[in-house]
């Protein structure tokens, strides 16, 4: 499954009227950043066990540790959890 199909699927898999208010903010960021990477981060970590709420990201940006090492992520990333949508915007 591609990373568009599994943003699908786990948009799909929230109730409403999340579903539809997760999915609107999807659109317009897709929108406002067309041809931004597009992020799943399913919530597992390499074990397979939930750590985390599943996250959509868009965009790209490394990630600097004080230890001296980096990674790519997202810039901007959105979960649905208990109480709403979380909006990540990374600096």
């Amino acid at each position: 499954m591609n990373v568009q199909d599994q943003v699908n699927a786990y948009i799909a898999s929230i109730p409403e009227p999340k579903r539809s208010e997760l999915q609107e903010l999807h659109h317009h960021i897709q929108q406002l950043r067309p041809g931004s990477k597009l992020w799943f981060l399913d919530g597992k970590n390499s074990e397979g066990k939930v750590i985390s709420n599943p996250n959509i990201g868009y965009g790209q940006r490394t990630i600097t540790y004080a230890d001296g090492t980096s990674r790519e992520f997202y810039r901007v990333g959105l979960s649905a959890n208990t109480s709403g949508i979380s909006v990540y915007i990374m600096g």
